[in-house]
């Protein structure tokens, strides 16, 4: 007799926690243009915040940049309008003491009542960077971050933390106010380096990768896994992946083009000039890699296309299809040990419920809270919302 099968055996028979993006540089409709383009905007981030709040993602992204609005001070407002969600911040060592950093941390748990994510930003532009007043070269940004995280680490566990290291002296160190969450907020982190690889074994509780082939994702797993226990730690895996979700896959592939339909050649250059210069990201280069440029050659894998990826720096992938073919797809990503997917979509109000709308059935999840009920029991169909309202349908 057969005998019965673990169900935690089968990653692909787990949920999938599904994060969305605010895009707190800006929204619009087609990539490289102005045209139906949307600026920076509290009350609009408001929104979309909102929006996924009710619709089922766990979290949303606040990305961090010099185009970006601050991500903690965006993060508060955010919780303040907001029940559940959770919020991935940015840390970036070097641009504020990892003290200063650990109450900025403890307060916004507190505030949001535990709803704080970490997401650690070594940085990978070289010129932005310099802004900030950092000047170290790659290598050694992964060495200064392993002394800015025991700082960081052991005041927000412990309340105080005490270290006269090579880049961060802090001595007899203390917090006054633990976070919510215990030992403190997780830690999410990207980078494909080999320092990056293994800053990522020894620190953090989830990986996250660019969206890449799924061969190429399989392998920076099993290099985080063999790093990980290396250090005598487990880490959980996740994606950042852009989304472009149809009824069929001949609508989502014409909704691909249509998004880069205003994007010319030389705005394209322009962008992979600016990437490549300023630039010592190893991830950056394998997502630049993946395109070269080139309009000709967007599908880089079934159902993953390349086209955000040539005016957009960092994540700049995204899977097009229908429903049924975009989560096959997540299956394979599934499948090698992946658990949360971070996506995004422009613009990004409107995607993210056309995502929850369509990719969330395909994986069981539903609201947090259920609908207000639309009729006392008959089957309605929406009739256009005119003055008679809805109408009544068979089922």
């Amino acid at each position: 007799m057969t005998a019965p099968q673990n169900p935690s055996a089968n990653p692909t028979a787990k949920p999938l926690d599904f994060l969305w993006f605010i895009p707190s540089s800006g929204d619009g409709a087609y990539l490289g243009t102005d045209f139906l383009s949307r600026p920076a905007d509290p009350d609009y981030f408001r929104a979309i915040a909102q929006a996924a709040d009710r619709l089922g993602y766990s979290g949303v992204l606040i990305p961090t940049s010099v185009a970006c609005e601050e991500s903690f001070v965006l993060a508060a407002d955010l919780a303040a309008h907001t029940e559940r969600l959770k919020f991935l911040v940015a840390v970036r060592p070097g641009t504020a003491s990892p003290a200063y950093y650990a109450r900025l941390a403890s307060t916004l748990d507190r505030l949001s009542r535990g709803r704080l994510l970490l997401n650690i930003v070594v940085g990978g532009n070289a010129q932005e960077l310099a802004g900030d007043g950092i000047f170290l070269p790659h290598d050694a940004r992964y060495d200064h971050a392993h002394e800015f995280f025991d700082v960081f680490n052991g005041l927000l566990e412990t309340g105080e933390a005490h270290l006269d290291g090579k880049y961060v002296q802090a001595h007899h160190a203390r917090l006054g106010l633990p976070p919510v969450q215990t030992p403190r907020p997780p830690l999410y982190f990207g980078g494909s380096s080999d320092a990056a690889v293994d800053f990522a074994g020894a620190r953090v509780e989830k990986y996250l990768t660019w969206g890449e082939p799924p061969a190429q994702v399989g392998e920076k797993i099993a290099s985080v896994r063999k790093a990980a226990a290396a250090h005598g730690r487990e880490v959980s895996f996740g994606i950042r992946l852009h989304f472009i979700l149809r009824e069929t896959d001949e609508e989502a592939w014409a909704a691909a083009d249509r998004l880069i339909s205003h994007l010319s050649d030389e705005t394209i250059a322009a962008a992979q000039a600016v990437q490549q210069g300023q630039s010592d990201s190893v991830g950056q280069a394998r997502m630049t890699a993946l395109h070269g440029g080139r309009r000709d050659r967007l599908e880089v894998s079934p159902n993953l296309w390349a086209g955000v990826g040539l005016v957009r720096s960092g994540a700049g992938t995204a899977l097009v299809g229908s429903p049924a073919t975009v989560a096959a797809r997540l299956r394979e990503y599934q499948a090698l040990g992946i658990d949360t997917v971070v996506a995004s979509g422009y613009p990004h109000l409107e995607e993210s419920y056309r995502l929850a709308e369509l990719l969330f059935p395909e994986f069981g999840i539903k609201p947090p809270v259920a609908p207000l009920r639309a009729s006392f029991g008959a089957h309605q169909v929406f009739g256009g919302g005119g003055h008679g309202g809805n109408v009544g349908g068979s089922r």
